[in-house]
């Protein structure tokens, strides 16, 4: 059995990089605007950390596996790229205030480029660590420490802004810093043997999308569909889902007239919810099925959204926190509804012996959708307004709730 000590400890790790993401999301798509920018070059800037992730995690991951040193195989990729992406993080408003636009660039490349580095190792090491049969366990123990992150981002976020718009960045590099030194100290890793016939760097990679690949073909020509339509509802919830993520705190400010660190603050009572909700969300799924509980979640988070464009076009101002924070608490619980019962359905549907291809599968999908979901979100509101912003995300997540009517494999507790 793990000890929770060495899991709490792996999950500051993930609580570290959760700090990161919120603020990122927040705050960097309005310094981007102040430069004069389309949104849907704003929306382009926001997908480098997905495209990094989508190309080059598996390589780094799998690169990892085959890493030989006294350190372990995953260490020296976390004491590489953290404080890397400390760095390039904190200089992001640094040059903003400066307005260069170039470092400003530059620092965010390097920095998603950092992140890259080091997120697939650090992911590894849950079951590198943890035996099989505590992995579900672990998993719930790490996000956890990873939603309490994102939490504190926001709700910390918002006070730190109005002293500086460095301060939230400050804290999140000292706290990836400091998060991925605990786990540097104090997880201990089996020190890999060396291994004969050790593949190429080009083999790795090649290796790596192999797979992704063979597994995308297998779920087109399938005969029986669930697989396809479950990873094109995770594609369409996840579209309409970072829409709002990505440019909420720009809709705030330039349509609501507020202050975007009350923006921020509010995008952390989302996240409360979520991180709140997240155990009963689970408990649902498995009593009244998975698929009915997802249905429920995409229906509620739709219709809070429906609800928030009216709200929006008949107020403005303070007058509109309370309202909007009701809906995101009860959009946050959709949402967990939703995202926990999910990754359930798409390994309930994999063979054994490809549960981690088919994990790929689910992270493919919402990663495609985080890359188009900010170009293709900000071209739309540069032709309508900010104020389509909650009737473009509800599209998508009603679209999803749809296709995944489709899905008949693996609901569990409800009759095809």
């Amino acid at each position: 059995m793990v000890k929770f000590s060495r899991l709490l400890l792996l999950g500051f790790g993930f609580f570290g990089i959760n700090t990161i993401w919120p603020l990122y999301n927040a705050y960097v798509p309005i310094f981007l605007k102040s430069f004069g920018l389309s949104s849907f070059v704003v929306g382009v800037y926001m997908t480098i950390d997905n495209i990094f992730a989508l190309v080059l995690s598996p390589y780094v991951g799998a690169l990892s596996d085959q890493t030989v040193t006294k350190l372990g195989k995953r260490k020296p990729y976390i004491l590489i790229g953290a404080p890397l992406a400390s760095v390039f993080f904190l200089l992001v408003p640094i040059f903003w205030l400066k307005h260069d636009f170039l470092a400003i660039t530059f620092s965010i490349i390097m920095m998603n480029l950092s992140m890259t580095l080091f997120r697939s190792p650090l992911i590894a090491l849950m079951p590198d660590i943890t035996p099989a049969e505590y992995r579900s366990q672990a998993n719930g123990v790490i996000n956890f420490m990873g939603g309490l992150g994102a939490m504190l981002a926001y709700l910390a976020g918002r006070f730190l802004y109005k002293v500086s718009p460095a301060g939230p960045f400050l804290t999140g590099s000292i706290l990836l810093m400091v998060s991925n030194l605990f786990v540097v100290l104090f997880i201990k890793e089996s020190l890999p043997s060396k291994t004969k016939n050790k593949p190429s760097i080009a083999e790795i990679f090649r290796r790596s999308h192999r797979e992704l690949l063979e597994n995308l073909k297998e779920v087109i020509v399938s005969r029986e569909k669930s697989l396809f339509f479950m990873l094109l509802s995770i594609f369409l919830w996840f579209t309409g889902f970072n829409a709002l993520e990505t440019f909420f705190t720009s809709y705030a400010k330039f349509y609501l007239d507020l202050p975007e660190h009350v923006a921020t603050g509010t995008l952390g009572v989302l996240s409360l919810a979520f991180m709140l909700f997240s155990v009963p969300a689970g408990y649902i799924g498995a009593k009244f099925g998975r698929r009915r509980s997802i249905v429920l979640g995409l229906s509620t988070t739709a219709a809070c959204l429906f609800a928030g464009t009216i709200l929006a076009s008949q107020i403005r101002g303070e007058a509109i926190i309370k309202p909007f924070l009701l809906l995101f608490v009860i959009g946050g619980s959709g949402w967990a509804l939703t995202n926990v019962n999910s990754l359930p359905i798409v390994l309930d549907m994999a063979p054994r012996d490809k549960l981690g291809g088919y994990t790929g599968l689910y992270y493919f999908s919402s990663m495609l959708a985080n890359i188009v979901s900010p170009p293709l979100t900000g071209l739309v509101m540069d032709l309508l307004g900010y104020r389509i912003l909650f009737v473009f995300a509800a599209s998508f997540v009603v679209i999803s709730s749809i296709t995944v009517s489709f899905v008949k494999r693996g609901v569990s507790a409800e009759k095809a």
